[in-house]
């Protein structure tokens, strides 16, 4: 296994932008954090995806915003190629429109370029731990874009979450506040491998790429909260 100082090697990290003076200062940051080594650079999505297959990265760190196939298109085609990388998606955009299409396309995170070096850190390395990031921004814009009473997704989203038992349906809750899987633990009084357990058998139930679309849908349905 990969991953922090202390694991068998560094996690691996794919950089896509198309501007050199971004991926320069990305990389610089990146590997000025103990256990993280950037594998690659890609200035465009098509390279992106090539890339990520060749270098084995474990997370990918990709611009919305490039020529050849932007980020989005390339998120899809990771997912595809590679199932399981999680991607983590970059933009300049603070009221970006494609944020809601990003996550609910399975990206494992949202930052904006503007965002502190360990905030930048912070989202790779929860990415690679399986939770989901969501830079400060993003969380309230999410909240402005999602109207389940106006777009009638909600009645779906709910009929999906019936499948849950009440433990699941607590823990999502708190999975769609932001929490990690120990502040999970914490609140819920469990180890954080039994978090984890139960995340993924959410995930499976819910048929979600990952906690950020569970987050969506449990947003959608209402269920956000401890209570």
């Amino acid at each position: 296994m990969t991953g922090p100082a202390g694991a068998a090697g560094p996690l691996r990290v794919l950089i896509a932008d198309d501007e050199p003076l971004i991926r320069a200062g990305i990389r610089t940051i990146l590997e000025s954090a103990p256990g993280i080594a950037v594998v690659g650079e890609a200035e465009d999505g098509r390279a992106a995806v090539d890339r990520a297959v060749r270098c084995r990265a474990e997370v990918a760190l990709i611009d919305i915003k490039m020529p050849v196939m932007d980020g989005l298109t390339a998120l899809t085609e990771l997912r595809r190629q590679v199932p399981g990388l999680p991607v983590v998606v970059l933009t300049s955009f603070g009221a970006e429109p494609n944020v809601l299409r990003a996550l609910q396309d399975g990206a494992a995170g949202f930052v904006l370029k503007n965002c502190t070096p360990d905030e930048l850190i912070r989202a790779v390395r929860a990415a690679h731990c399986g939770d989901a990031y969501l830079s400060p921004a993003v969380t309230r814009l999410l909240l402005t874009m999602v109207d389940p009473d106006t777009t009638g997704r909600r009645r779906v989203a709910a009929a999906r979450l019936a499948a849950l038992a009440p433990r699941e349906s607590a823990v999502l809750a708190l999975v769609a506040e932001g929490l990690s899987n120990a502040e999970i633990g914490r609140r819920l009084r469990m180890t954080e491998p039994t978090i984890k357990t139960y995340v993924s058998r959410i995930l499976t139930k819910l048929d979600c790429a990952n906690r950020v679309q569970a987050a969506l849908l449990a947003r959608d349905a209402g269920r956000t909260g401890a209570g």
